[in-house]
């Protein structure tokens, strides 16, 4: 009889939740960059501290593009809305922050 090990590890599970909204462009730029740039605990404090200004850079820079983009696809949205005469609610979106 052939046998085979199927089990597996599962790994971190995180789960983060928000009540009758999505998640801010803070929230989603801190998980992006703790994704890209993770500083060891046992790092130098030199090192460490460089570390810190370059995830606080990384960190910025995501964010700011993130809301870029949240405010490009805000305009492509009001203007189909303006082109299919939905003036009321293009304005609607507009006041939206």
């Amino acid at each position: 009889m052939i046998k085979e090990d199927t089990s597996g590890a599962l790994g971190l599970i995180e789960v983060a939740t928000s009540e009758y909204k999505g998640h801010t462009p803070e929230f989603w730029a801190e998980k992006c960059t703790a994704r890209i740039c993770g500083i060891s605990d046992n790092a130098e404090p030199h090192i460490k501290q460089q570390a810190q200004e370059y995830r606080l850079a990384i960190y910025s820079t995501i964010l700011y593009y993130i809301k870029e983009a949240i405010n490009s696809e805000r305009c492509t949205m009001r203007n189909m809305l303006i082109s299919q005469g939905d003036n009321d609610l293009a304005n609607i979106l507009k006041e939206l922050k």
